[in-house]
């Protein structure tokens, strides 16, 4: 016999302050970040001791040494050491598909909790040799002796110890984001004073929540730091008008380092549950999430890399009975203004649902008000794989604090691949 759907509920969410790489986080690794998120949680919600269903989390950039690095993590807290760990990675959406995933498990009965988690760290980041040195080095664990090892040195030269830097670029186009971006900026006539309007609010808007409070409770003390350090107080548009283009520098460039997400350190987690879970350990409810989708675009054939997440959110509408405008608060991620505005314009479009949506017309327009009230990306930093927890609990604490309401996430990343999801309270 089928089993009723459980609701999903979100406890709360924890970070580190998200730094700028190669600054204060510049000596910390994947599983540091990480560890201190989880030991936050721990000590927010009392789960020393705790077997907790699953940690679900992972990282973009990584390290070898980082392959079972959720369970690792698990192991290097007080949670029951009977806590299985879940490694997985889907580039800038992680952390937000990692709570997917446990939700839908969650919901099914399967496990009755789970911290969903994401942690990045650009100032640590692998530095490998090219292929055929890294082919001689395994030669030689194998070598039997001196003669074998020396004659696998034969033809070599200096070259081959100049170090492969990691590289984000996409391994379709050999193209970065930004560049990506700035076509897509080209293709919806994105205005550079529009972007840099966007990323000035996001820094105002941030501010004003540290000034509230608001991110006390959300943010946990890492190396000695208490807050986002890339965010600008003093941002204005003159000062971002000033700055020069990045990805295409010639008159028609429009993306700078202003409104473009700097490479940032961090970590970030949520804790989800059943509420029969939260209500046997006296755990507040901050909100439920309901439905979620992943969608994807051909972006090595034409279409925008960073547009996906308008066809995972005009699936979860269709999925959800909802229009665009049903919702108090709009999380979309800034890894780019020009991002951001893209996505708002191929809504308002009715070419663009008819023929990429599949709709009769346009999704339309939201209330610019409600965008990312507390800041986002633009601001508080973007490491990658964080982002979409950061979201998950900034989100939910919005409509807990509200009173209730309802909230949608959006999410772009690498690979021309789109994350959505819907909160209530």
């Amino acid at each position: 016999m089928a089993q009723a759907l459980k609701p999903v509920a979100i406890v709360g969410g924890i970070r580190t302050p998200f730094c700028r790489s190669n600054t204060a986080y510049g000596d910390l690794s994947n599983m540091k970040l990480l560890t201190t998120v989880l030991n936050g949680m721990v000590e927010r919600y009392d789960l020393a001791g705790e077997p907790i269903g699953e940690v679900n989390a992972g990282a973009v950039i990584t390290h070898s040494r980082d392959w079972n690095l959720a369970r690792e993590a698990v192991l290097s807290t007080s949670l029951a050491p009977t806590t299985p760990g879940l490694t997985m990675q889907q580039a800038c959406g992680t952390s937000l598909q990692a709570a997917m995933v446990v939700a839908a498990k969650i919901a099914s009965g399967q496990i009755d909790s789970a911290i969903a988690a994401g942690t990045d760290t650009v100032s640590d980041v692998p530095i490998v040799f090219n292929k055929k040195f890294s082919k001689r080095l395994v030669s030689l664990g194998k070598a039997r002796d001196m003669k074998s090892r020396l004659a696998l040195f034969k033809g070599f030269g200096p070259k081959e110890l100049a170090p492969v830097p990691p590289s984000v670029n996409e391994p379709r186009t050999m193209m970065s984001m930004g560049q990506h971006c700035e076509m897509m900026a080209k293709t919806w006539s994105i205005a550079r004073q529009d972007q840099d309007a966007l990323a000035l609010s996001s820094h105002q808007k941030a501010a004003a929540a540290y000034e509230q409070g608001f991110f006390d409770d959300l943010l946990i003390p890492c190396e000695g730091v208490l807050r986002d350090n890339n965010l600008r107080t003093d941002s204005s548009m003159e000062s971002l008008g000033q700055l020069k283009t990045v990805y295409d520098k010639t008159a028609s460039g429009t993306l700078t380092a202003g409104n473009s997400t700097p490479l940032t350190d961090g970590a970030a987690g949520v804790l989800l549950c059943s509420e029969e879970w939260a209500r046997e350990r006296g755990l507040p409810i901050q909100a439920y999430i309901t439905h979620s989708s992943t969608m994807a675009v051909d972006f090595v054939g034409g279409a925008g890399l960073l547009m996906a997440p308008t066809l995972a959110v005009s699936d979860m509408l269709n999925r959800a009975g909802k229009a665009l405008q049903d919702f108090d608060i709009y999380e979309i991620h800034e890894a780019f203004a020009a991002q951001v505005l893209c996505t708002l314009k191929a809504w308002e479009d009715d070419e663009y649902c008819r023929t990429d949506l599949g709709r009769e017309q346009a999704l339309g327009s939201i209330d610019r008000e409600r965008l990312n009230p507390m800041g986002s990306s633009l601001a508080v930093g973007h490491p990658f794989a964080a982002t979409g927890a950061r979201v998950l609990g900034t989100l939910a604490k919005q409509l807990d604090s509200n009173g209730g309401g309802n909230g949608l996430i959006s999410v772009c990343t690498a690979g021309g691949m789109g994350l959505a999801a819907m909160l209530e309270r």
